[in-house]
């Protein structure tokens, strides 16, 4: 998950989980925030200008299962699943924290979003790992991982993409001692992406699952805010203002009302979800590491690594998301590496918990067509 400046909406745990649409008519975006790439001479263009675009149904052949996701479920729930295994893996000094199960078949890397951890994917290691490697993983600074202070250790800019993409190559490389499939959610997108660039060999595949779009990135601001935001920046990391902001976060309330903002399906935001979220954040350096990111308005785009990653990409969307917008993130079907777009009907930010039921045999179909 990620993203703070949405305001505030009603907390509901009573609603019922809406229907899923069986289809959806696409109209073409026109926001014009990401620079695409020019259009492929390929007569694999549907009428409204997009390649590879499909909205996900209950049909098995959409999921690519021959059960529909409700008897997957079902299974999921009697069929003796693989034990998850917690583990702490050191890494150049600090102490990660990442979850595994599975003996056999290809290696998964799950990645986490901004502000969560490996306990995101609770629904869907166990059920992936049925017939794959699973590891989930803390990124440094998240989770149950150590949390350096920047400051401490001698850098102006630790938590960035290139650390994570760095921690998560050497976790395959160290931990995985395997190629692997990267599953990303939010910013662990971006995380995947700049990983699979640094070393490409290590990466088989990527599936994104509403990739962080970045809009807050300083380039994407106009020219006459970006003083501002620095100002607003530097206020936050230097005052008692940013400590007394993540004081007002860091509590089950906020955390309950951000997560409601971001799960289309309010009943999904459970006591076990919010605090699976908050406790992390209440240990020692968390403050640090929240305030050290959200004014991190640099580094790479995802538009900007897509060009340069050499393994397929799926990219799936739940297109009730209200921090990264569907018809921006239609756009990132228009890079050749991307072999399909998929839309998750009625689902938000974080699709592996909101509707693991569509996701993990997505992702099972999507390693299956890349595992010889």
């Amino acid at each position: 998950m990620a993203s703070l400046g949405s305001p505030s909406l009603p907390v509901s745990n009573s609603r019922p989980r809406p229907r899923r649409n069986r289809g959806a008519s696409l109209d073409s975006g026109r926001m014009k925030a990401i620079s695409m790439p020019k259009r492929l001479a390929s007569p694999r263009f549907g009428p409204i200008g997009y390649r590879h675009i499909r909205c996900l149904t209950d049909s098995p052949k959409e999921i690519g299962s021959a059960k529909r996701p409700s008897d997957l479920v079902v299974a999921a729930a009697t069929a003796q699943e693989p034990e998850v295994r917690t583990g702490m893996w050191n890494w150049r000094g600090y102490r990660v924290r990442y979850q595994s199960a599975g003996d056999t078949g290809p290696s998964l890397v799950l990645i986490h979003g901004f502000g969560a951890n490996s306990d995101h994917w609770r629904k869907n290691i166990s059920v992936l790992a049925k017939s794959n490697r699973v590891y989930s993983i803390d990124l440094i600074g998240y989770g149950y991982s150590d949390k350096p202070n920047p400051r401490e250790i001698g850098v102006n800019s630790f938590y960035t993409f290139e650390t994570w993409a760095d921690q998560l190559n050497d976790f395959c490389a160290d931990v995985v001692k395997d190629q692997a499939f990267f599953i990303c959610n939010s910013i662990g997108g971006v995380v995947g992406l700049q990983a699979a660039v640094m070393q490409p060999q290590i990466c088989k595949g990527i599936i994104l699952l509403n990739i962080s779009l970045r809009l807050l990135h300083i380039t994407k601001q106009p020219w006459y805010g970006r003083p501002f935001i620095r100002s607003f920046q530097s206020l936050l990391r230097n005052t008692a203002v940013g400590k007394l902001f993540f004081k007002a976060v860091a509590t089950p309330d906020s955390v309950r009302s951000i997560l409601c903002q971001c799960y289309h399906d309010t009943s999904m935001v459970t006591d076990e979800l919010v605090q699976i979220i908050l406790q992390p954040g209440l240990e020692p350096g968390a403050a640090d590491v929240f305030l050290e990111f959200i004014c991190y308005s640099g580094g790479p785009l995802p538009e900007e690594l897509l060009p340069k990653v050499k393994c397929p990409v799926l990219v799936a969307w739940g297109d009730k998301d209200p921090w990264e917008p569907v018809e921006l993130g239609k756009l990132y079907a228009e890079f050749g590496v991307v072999e399909d777009f998929v839309i998750l009907p009625d689902v938000g930010h974080c699709p592996q918990d909101e509707a693991p039921d569509l996701v993990n045999p997505l992702i099972q179909s999507f390693v299956e067509r890349h595992t010889p």
